[in-house]
């Protein structure tokens, strides 16, 4: 948050008042305005209303789902969504990072980690737009092509849709294709979150395998990932 700027503001949804109440208060003594909801049409009603930085959602909720807010939303604006679900559940996990969720926690969570994730995605934000203004050209590799300055992805010439953290991951990976990064080293140039846990990177990398090619990314057990040159 530059001089002069906006704090940023937070969209929390969640149905439990205690926990709604206590996220909201963390966010606020950390300088965000905050709005509150506790069921879906009433998230997606603010997030038109309000339009906020960033969205932090619950994946179970009254009315419908996090998962269908995070779609409704992603319909109507790109906006950052940090999901909170209470099972380590892979499947529930892919959904959410699958209907456009950028990054996600698992209950219980520290306070600590939620505001410091959510700055941190707030950050990579306004590096894509650093990005956007790059005149480079676009990196082939093979099929596929990443255009950094655009933030687009085709694959056999079909762009294919990722979340701000897919495609963040994948220009990490395709900036040194065939070169092993651990999934530590990751963390820090992607998530900008060093201490997050490396189930999280193997979480995105599925979803992004799904979406670019399983044989592209090539899994170096107990160190981390490559992009596939061959």
């Amino acid at each position: 948050m530059g001089p002069g700027q906006p704090p940023p503001h937070v969209l929390v949804v969640e149905d439990e008042p205690e926990i709604n109440e206590a996220v909201s208060l963390r966010f606020r003594a950390e300088g965000w305005r905050v709005t509150q909801a506790y069921d879906g049409p009433a998230a997606v009603s603010a997030a038109q209303e309000h339009e906020p930085d960033l969205v932090v959602l619950d994946v179970m909720l009254p009315g419908f789902d996090g998962h269908e807010v995070c779609r409704r939303i992603q319909a109507r604006t790109p906006t950052p969504v940090l999901m909170l679900t209470a099972r380590d559940d892979e499947t529930d996990v892919l959904v959410g990072l699958g209907v456009g969720a950028d990054d996600y926690l698992t209950k219980p969570f520290s306070m600590r980690e939620l505001v410091a994730r959510a700055q941190a995605l707030l950050r990579r934000v306004e590096r894509a737009g650093e990005l956007a203004r790059r005149t480079d050209g676009p990196r082939r590799l093979g099929p596929v092509v990443v255009d950094v300055a655009a933030r687009r992805v085709t694959v056999d010439g079909a762009e294919v849709a990722l979340t701000r953290t897919e495609f963040d991951l994948l220009v990490c990976l395709t900036e040194q294709p065939g070169t092993v990064l651990s999934r530590s080293r990751l963390l820090e140039q992607v998530w900008g979150w060093p201490d997050a846990s490396t189930r999280t990177v193997d979480s995105h990398v599925k979803a992004l395998r799904a979406k670019v090619g399983a044989g592209r990314i090539r899994t170096v057990h107990g160190v981390g990932y490559a992009w596939e040159t061959s």
